[in-house]
């Protein structure tokens, strides 16, 4: 699985945003520098974000952006699928959508467990991300000192 610098960058936002859920709007050219991500491409990452209801915005001096939810009710998944869409496809369809025969038949199953595992991993909140609070068995999952090694 791979995550694009879109998703990364629309994280990254939507954890700076959940760390100042109290303080107000945050302007895009705050973020971009906090980040150090442009502030052209966090623009157009932050209105796709707004069209898909993560976050809401206004112009002016007061203006800027701020998370449409509590960042205890939206995952990081939620996030990456707002602005990459489907968490895991396969040639660009959803797993239950494919086919296989023969010795491949069983494929199916594996990446549809592969969407489960992925699930799991991304269904934390953008809260518990900004706290650092990961649920045990996330960090659970990276005890083993080979999740740290390119295989």
């Amino acid at each position: 699985m791979r995550i694009s610098a879109r998703a990364d960058y629309a994280v990254r936002a939507a954890l700076q945003l959940a760390a100042a859920q109290d303080a107000g709007p945050l302007k895009a050219e705050a973020i971009a520098e906090d980040q150090g991500i442009s502030h052209k491409f966090l623009e157009g990452i932050l209105g796709d974000m707004r069209r898909g209801g993560l976050v809401q915005s206004q112009r002016g001096g007061n203006g800027g952006y701020w998370l449409a939810r509590p960042a205890e009710s939206i995952s990081v998944a939620e996030v990456i699928r707002c602005v990459d869409g489907p968490l895991v496809s396969v040639r660009g369809e959803r797993p239950p959508d494919l086919s296989y025969t023969g010795p491949a038949e069983s494929l199916l199953t594996l990446w549809i467990a592969l969407r489960v595992g992925v699930r799991e991993v991304l269904g934390v909140s953008l809260a518990e991300v900004a706290a650092a609070r990961l649920p045990e068995e996330i960090v659970g999952r990276t005890e083993d000192p080979e999740a740290w090694t390119n295989p």
